[in-house]
């Protein structure tokens, strides 16, 4: 049969998207596919988004094999961090004054600096590969979801993507988003769903392998199969098994809750990362969507629980974003989860006295009739400030009609000093503390998504943390069918904050 190989290490992706639902065997750190070298019995690699180039992850046995595969002609489609593995090298170093690089294989002949975009895109094919085989000058649709995506270099262009939005400003134009190499045997881009949602993409990997009917039914089965197996591993070699799945009422809309902060940098993508971790462990199906553009911000959960990146997964706000509420809701509906979690962005009012409406994270809850867990870091103010805040914000949440399910303090110090916090957020609110959060060491750089992040070391300790710490059965009780209501006018919201 033809076999196609995805890269399974550590940092990868290999669920984030199905890739057409083409790859049939892993290939891990070591190189081999079932004992036997990879370049000996694939007839195609494809190599996934994640954070590969950050982790680090690709040792000189699977380098060789990847070399190797090229030189025999074999195709090779790297996707985003797979297109970095491919290139010269990567400037990770986004908030560093000096330039971090990260080398790469040389097959493709660019070089990546940060930029970061998480539009969805159409990009124009440039030129003929074994991937775009006579559709120069169509397009393909998909998605854009990187912090170093400026590309320079020689390599030939292949994908050019029109976008709206990059490093959070509005600039639209034309970018480089894939490259392919002289022999076009090789492609990279950064249009990730293209496999999935371009058809001819999909078919023209199929031909340059020769497959035949037969062929395409068996990679079917066997990437059936392997999908199977790669989603009953939390993470990557983690040796952590999920137990098997609950099978949830698909009948409706399932549960939802939201996860808020009193400011950015509130600890919420770590919270929400080890609260789906811990829930996938314990055999229940967690969707997480994002309030906003900001999808790398769904990239940790999704590590975890092997999920695909939705074209719902960005709620929009102010006409940023994906999919407006009523039509994501729609989305849902009869789509298997225990949960849905939605990460809020910045803080919960973040956005709010914009007349564009919806804008916040509280004007999203309070549309849809769904409960929020309010997160606040110590860190920067303190204990006191961050239990004050959350008084605030629970104050305004409430005249707005938004439910504060419980509250979670984030990088406590001082246990002494939380536990006076917490009876001082009861009392005044009425509202639980259902966690005091130890601050957490992490022993490289990239302790949040939009850094140069280790996705390992980050999930595994946000499930460490939360299964220590949280009690995720309380959690899933919080969660609440919702019931999209219409937003707040603006005026309302303004009277809202002079009450």
């Amino acid at each position: 049969m033809k076999k196609i190989g995805l890269l399974y290490v550590k940092g990868a992706l290999p669920l984030f998207e199905d890739f057409g639902n083409l790859p049939t065997h892993i290939v891990k750190q070591n190189g081999m596919v079932n004992g036997q070298k990879a370049s000996d019995v694939l007839d195609g690699l494809i190599i996934p988004g994640g954070s590969i180039i950050e982790s680090q992850s690709v040792g000189e046995d699977l380098k060789n094999e990847i070399i190797k595969m090229n030189h025999d002609g074999k195709f090779i489609f790297g996707m985003c961090s797979g297109f970095q593995l491919l290139a010269n090298k990567t400037d990770i170093g986004r908030r560093s004054p000096c330039p971090i690089e990260r080398e790469g294989l040389g097959i493709l002949d660019v070089s990546f600096h940060p930029m970061i975009g998480t539009d969805r895109v159409e990009a124009e094919i440039l030129d003929d590969s074994f991937l775009t085989k006579g559709m120069v000058g169509e397009s393909a649709t998909g998605f854009h979801c990187h912090t170093y995506g400026l590309i320079e270099g020689d390599a030939t262009p292949l994908f050019l993507s029109t976008v709206k939005r990059t490093d959070y400003q509005n600039n639209p134009r034309k970018i480089l988003s894939g490259a392919r190499n002289d022999e076009g045997n090789v492609t990279g881009t950064m249009v990730h769903g293209c496999l999935d949602e371009n058809e001819t993409l999909k078919n023209n990997i199929l031909e340059f392998i020769d497959a035949t009917e037969k062929n395409i039914l068996d990679i079917k089965e066997e990437n059936r199969e392997l999908s199977k197996k790669i989603r009953s591993e939390i993470g990557i070699d983690t040796n952590i098994n999920a137990k098997s799945m609950n099978s949830p009422n698909s009948s409706g809309l399932p549960k939802v809750l939201m996860m808020v902060g009193t400011g950015s940098d509130s600890g919420k993508t770590f919270l929400t990362t080890g609260i789906v971790g811990t829930l996938r462990k314990k055999g229940y199906r967690a969707c997480v969507l994002k309030v906003g553009p900001d999808i790398r911000d769904l990239v940790p959960s999704l590590y975890l629980n092997k999920e695909n990146m939705e074209n719902f997964s960005s709620i929009q706000i102010g006409g940023l974003g994906w999919m407006d509420l009523e039509n994501v809701l729609k989305n849902l509906r009869n789509q298997n989860y225990d949960i849905v979690l939605i990460e809020g962005v910045m803080s919960a009012f973040t956005g709010m006295l914009n007349e564009k409406t919806p804008f916040s994270s509280a004007e999203i809850a309070k549309a849809a009739n769904i409960p929020v867990i309010m997160v606040s870091s110590c860190s920067k103010g303190g204990i006191e400030t961050a239990a004050v805040d959350i008084v605030g914000h629970i104050g305004i949440m409430d005249k707005m009609g938004v439910q504060t399910s419980g509250v979670i303090l984030n990088r406590v110090y001082d246990k002494s000093i939380s536990k006076v916090a917490s009876s001082y957020i009861t009392a005044i609110t009425g509202k639980s503390v259902i966690g005091e959060i130890p601050k957490i060491k992490m022993t490289d750089r990239g302790n949040t998504p939009e850094v140069e992040i280790k996705l390992e070391e980050f999930c595994l300790n946000a499930m460490k943390t939360v299964e220590e710490h949280l009690n995720t059965d309380q959690i899933l009780k919080m969660a609440k069918i919702p019931n999209f209501g219409g937003y707040l006018s603006y005026e309302d919201i303004v009277c809202n904050f002079k009450k």
